[in-house]
């Protein structure tokens, strides 16, 4: 009998640990873009750590875009980013300090989300942006096929770009190859431009990080990001810490006309939280009768 006590106890020791660990990830790394007003890149893939900032038991993009700000933002959240609800659910009312009535746009491994409520995990990609044609909303989402890399100087990278050239029956977004986009390099042009299929070969000067773009003169794009992390040029700069990017960065949005295949279903492992001190404390009080019935039985079978 108090063997199988002593058996019973160690299992809900190791069963409180658990759920300790479950209740601890409440956090998830979520890589973020964000275009501004102007159509510049406020924010270029930067790493965020996403907490539950609204407290609706849900890691979402609503919490990445409020952490993003607090974070990067001049002033924090309360400065650059707000939302209210309409009769559309949770929306937009300011992003990076623009306040335009609700003309803004954002996307999560290169598809279109459906809601700021919807969920993000850990190595997404979330890009949102401001629209700057607030007439006719011409701005067109644009992306690469890759979002973050390790590229060797002296063999470079191949790029393809994409951008939301219209929309079907469903409203999907489809995605074709843009031509003729200048390729930026730190905001620099490169002298590169995109072929018919929207490709192009890209080689950098120097190790370190490096933030690839474009622009276009026939359309209104949304500047695409691919950081590169260079290594292997002739001088002795220090590279960009690999460490620092994934090692699979997830694939975006392929040349073509996009399917709801494309559009991610975010299951959020970690966005339900599990309620973590009134299980912890159930756990406790479970522990502190059992070691009493223990303490019983051990007086009984002592007699």
């Amino acid at each position: 009998m108090k063997k199988t006590l002593s058996v019973i106890l160690s299992v809900l020791i190791i069963l409180s640990i658990g759920v300790v660990c479950a209740a601890a990830e409440d956090s998830a790394d979520v890589w973020v873009t964000i275009a501004d007003k102007d159509g510049k890149l406020a924010v270029a893939a930067e790493k965020v750590t996403v907490t539950d900032a609204d407290k609706d038991g849900a890691l979402t993009i609503n919490d990445a875009l409020y952490c993003a700000h607090e974070a990067f933002y001049e002033g924090g959240a309360a400065a650059g980013y707000a939302t209210g609800s309409t009769q559309y659910g949770l929306s937009l009312n300011k992003l990076w300090g623009a306040a335009n009535g609700g003309s803004y746009g954002y996307y999560v491994n290169g598809a279109s989300a459906w809601s700021l409520t919807d969920a993000v995990n850990t190595g997404d990609y979330l890009y949102a942006f401001v629209y700057t044609d607030l007439t006719a909303w011409s701005d067109k989402f644009s992306t690469f096929d890759k979002f973050m890399g390790d590229v060797d100087a002296s063999e470079g990278t191949e790029l393809t770009l994409t951008y939301v050239a219209e929309y079907d029956a469903s409203y999907m977004p489809v995605f074709k190859p843009l031509a003729g986009a200048q390729i930026l390099i730190d905001g620099e042009a490169s002298g590169v431009t995109t072929d018919e299929n929207g490709k192009a070969k890209i080689t950098f000067a120097k190790n370190g990080k490096a933030v690839v773009s474009a622009k276009a003169d026939a359309v209104t794009i949304t500047p695409p990001v691919f950081l590169a992390a260079v290594s292997g040029a002739p001088e002795a700069t220090e590279a960009a810490d690999p460490t620092e990017a994934p090692s699979q960065a997830p694939t975006q949005a392929a040349t073509g006309v996009s399917t709801p295949d494309q559009a991610k279903t975010n299951t959020n492992t970690n966005a339900v939280k599990t309620g973590a001190s009134p299980v912890v404390l159930y756990l406790i009080l479970a522990m502190a009768a059992i070691g009493f019935g223990i303490a019983v039985f051990r007086k009984k079978y002592e007699k």
